[in-house]
């Protein structure tokens, strides 16, 4: 059930997509595919990714028509609407960075826009779902949240199918915005998302990113600071199953002055050929001056044949900084701290829960959407519990 239930082509300055680049500023954008090639996999942005299987998202022509279908459920006074390709509100923010995104920007063909009014306070969140994408289709999303507007937008995915999404995210001057990015998809679900945001001046934008569910996920969340004193915080959750490749990309890019940014991503992973990546890219640019911020990947593995790989990226260019910083770190379950709880009468089943609901508690609580924290708790305990089911089968077997 989900919690909702209870063209003008803008200017590109891109160059093709090489192997490396010294600067994670010096990647390329643009909106033309002909400028970001197919790769090859030995491309540092897609070296952990399994090109075979996202192959699918790569060529426009292997797209079915249309765009795949999302609802969207709304307070008063918040309005949405369906446009097209030359509606001047699309391709504001940022441009596309690899070729998924560029990809995706070329295959939609009306796009949806959620607009919050000026200094409209929302009592609800909106809700937004997409579910039972059929074969391979392009999505595009605009977020606008309103000058000393207060709002939550929960984007919920479902079901299969194969999806490449740009969703474009604008917290005005003064805004105060949470944007929850719910990827609960069935086993066999192909996600690409590219969700490009932008701060104004005293802007607050929270971005939750919850991956539970696909075959394959990749989510690349990138950011623009347009003015000073933007206040970022940028939080994530992933449990890895047998199989499934979920990888989480940030871009935190400090180019004003006064700005705040605190990035922290929380996975576990079970079972053979479970796959996470984790990269955390922040740059502090020349004009930066009193920046403050931080990024934190913690990872738990809980069985043999499990990967994690994650890697921050901390690039400084400005010395008149409040503070910058970074931390990685995977780990295997504790056996000791296992074996205390059972040694005190406590199942080997309810021990595991219990460790891994400590190790996502603390960052559950910083969501503060109650409907998103308590249906992520039901999550991980029925990811917990499937697996402990697949575990006495594999026991049974035996």
């Amino acid at each position: 059930m989900s919690i909702a239930e209870s063209m003008a082509t803008p200017h590109s300055h891109g160059a093709a997509e090489t192997s490396s680049h010294s600067s994670r500023a010096d990647r390329p954008t643009s909106f033309d595919p002909e400028d970001i090639p197919v790769p090859r996999g030995r491309e540092e942005d897609w070296r952990f990714t399994p090109i075979r299987r996202i192959r699918p998202l790569f060529d426009p022509a292997d797209y079915d028509e249309g765009d795949a279908p999302l609802r969207v459920e709304a307070p008063e006074p918040v309005t949405v609407e369906v446009v097209g390709r030359d509606d001047e509100r699309l391709g504001t923010v940022l441009e596309p960075g690899d070729r998924t995104a560029v990809v995706a920007w070329d295959r939609f063909r009306t796009a949806t826009v959620v607009t919050v009014p000026d200094q409209a306070v929302l009592e609800r969140p909106v809700f937004i779902t997409v579910d039972d994408v059929q074969g391979v289709r392009a999505q595009h999303l605009v977020i606008d949240a309103g000058p000393l507007s207060e709002a939550t937008v929960i984007l919920s995915h479902r079901g299969g199918g194969s999806l490449n999404q740009t969703v474009e995210i604008s917290a005005g001057d003064g805004a105060q915005l949470t944007v929850v990015s719910l990827q609960e998809w069935d086993d066999d679900a192909l996600h690409a998302s590219n969700q490009r945001m932008s701060l104004g001046r005293d802007s607050v934008l929270r971005h939750i990113v919850v991956s539970l569910g696909g075959d394959l996920v990749r989510l690349s969340a990138d950011t623009d600071f347009r003015a000073p004193g933007g206040q970022l915080t940028m939080l994530g959750l992933y449990f890895v199953d047998a199989g499934q490749h979920l990888e989480h990309r940030v871009f935190v890019d400090h180019s004003q002055p006064d700005c705040y940014s605190r990035v922290t991503y929380k996975g576990a992973l079970e079972g053979k050929d479970a796959h996470s990546v984790w990269i955390g890219d922040c740059l502090i640019g020349q004009d930066a001056d009193n920046t403050d911020t931080y990024e934190l990947n913690r990872n738990l593995v809980l069985s043999e044949g499990a990967k994690a790989d994650s890697v921050p990226n901390l690039e400084i260019e400005n010395g008149e900084i409040k503070g910058a910083g970074h931390a990685s770190a995977t780990g295997r379950f504790d056996d000791e701290q296992l074996f205390y709880l059972m040694s005190r009468g406590i199942s080997q089943a309810d021990a595991r829960r219990l460790v891994v609901r400590g190790f996502f508690a603390e960052l559950i609580d910083q969501i503060g959407v109650p409907e998103v924290e308590s249906h992520l708790m039901e999550a991980i305990e029925a990811e917990l519990a499937a697996q402990a089911e697949r575990d006495r089968q594999t026991t049974a077997v035996r």
